[in-house]
């Protein structure tokens, strides 16, 4: 009896948080579609990988009634200790910072870049229910240096975060870039400046920097009636000396050697390693830790840079376990942990000009 208490309990919440989804994305749901031409990964309706990676809202119930953590987690908002980026590092030279989850500033060639921002204490709609946080920003919306240009991936909530959306655009005034469908969302959100790319498509918004948008495996969905009508992309940004590989979310497939064989292996790789349990729900669209060793080989990358971990609890696996079955993974492989960065919420690098990753 008392075993079923909580089940019933999360049922009610979990129908609540459907229904208060549904309504809160309901606007979204009922703007036009993205209309463009048919092509090998967009029927005219809805985008899709092949083959085709969806979560029906009776998978993700059949997944939360059955969750099972497969490790601890514990919330440690204590602010973390860092230094202030400087306001710009110019020329070739290259500097890394991980905020948090799959935010990244990226400071190289004079200009600052934000991957996927989120500042918000959850990654959700609503400011009592969805994934909390268990690890504060790395860096401070306020000691973000000027921001430049903001990449994001797909409209996800931990991915395009409607605060720090608005944040950014108000304090900073930024080019977002987005794959096909996604600046209805960021425009709604406060973006003023906003451009999207279709998979290979190349964007030069500033001297000495290219950006373009490659396939990723993944899929998207803002609220109920809106899975796949907007696209999903990782990004490479190329600069005259070096090019970097922001993945978001993704997994695994052919796309990491389409990648290296267009644009190249990147000097850094910036893959996700966590939010991977249970396979049977997670495997189509994040990898494992041992797949992103994996694809860190296949993308031939000189080094590689783990997130999507540690902060927002989004699947079964432990805070710390990514973390553990990155550096099992790496170990197996033969690799040495050096060649795969492991950050915790603030660290940052420095490559100087001439001096790759």
């Amino acid at each position: 009896m008392s075993g079923s208490r909580p089940r019933r309990r999360r049922v009610r919440w979990l129908l609540l948080f459907f229904v208060v989804v549904a309504v809160a994305a309901s606007c979204a749901s009922l703007t036009p579609r993205y209309q463009g031409p048919v092509s090998d990964h967009f029927d005219g309706r809805v985008f899709h990988d092949e083959p085709p990676v969806h979560k029906s809202l009776g998978q993700v119930l059949r997944w939360q009634l059955s969750r099972r953590s497969e490790g601890p987690w514990t919330r440690d908002l204590s602010p973390a200790r860092y230094e202030p980026p400087p306001e710009r590092v110019d020329g070739d030279a290259l500097r890394v910072t991980f905020v948090n989850h799959a935010t990244v500033l990226i400071q190289t060639a004079g200009l600052n870049v934000v991957t996927d921002p989120i500042w918000s204490q959850r990654a959700s709609p609503l400011a009592s229910a969805g994934p909390e946080r268990h690890r504060a920003p790395g860096l401070a919306s306020h000691d973000l240096p000027p921001i430049d240009l903001v990449l994001v991936s797909h409209n996800h909530f931990d991915h395009m975060d409607a605060y720090s959306v608005r944040l950014l655009s108000e304090d900073h005034d930024p080019l977002f870039i987005a794959p096909l469908g996604n600046c209805f969302y960021l425009e709604r959100f406060g973006a003023r400046r906003c451009q999207e790319l279709d998979w290979w498509e190349q964007a030069a918004p500033f001297a000495h920097l290219r950006i373009h948008a490659v396939p990723v495996r993944h899929w998207a969905r803002r609220g109920i009636l809106d899975t796949n009508r907007s696209l999903w992309a990782g990004f490479v940004i190329e600069t005259d000396a070096r090019r970097i590989f922001f993945a978001g979310d993704t997994g695994m497939g052919g796309h990491f050697e389409a990648i290296r064989r267009r644009l190249g292996s990147p000097d850094l790789a910036l893959l996700p390693i966590g939010a991977y349990l249970p396979r049977w729900f997670m495997s189509a669209q994040h990898v494992d830790p041992e797949e992103a060793v994996i694809a860190h080989r296949i993308l031939g990358a000189r080094r590689s840079m783990a997130i999507h971990f540690g902060t927002f609890r989004l699947a079964d696996d432990g805070q710390e376990q990514p973390v553990t079955d990155l550096l099992a993974a790496l170990n197996d492989a033969g690799m040495p942990a050096s060649e795969f960065w492991i950050p915790d919420n603030g660290d940052s690098r420095s490559w100087p000009a001439g001096e790759t990753p």
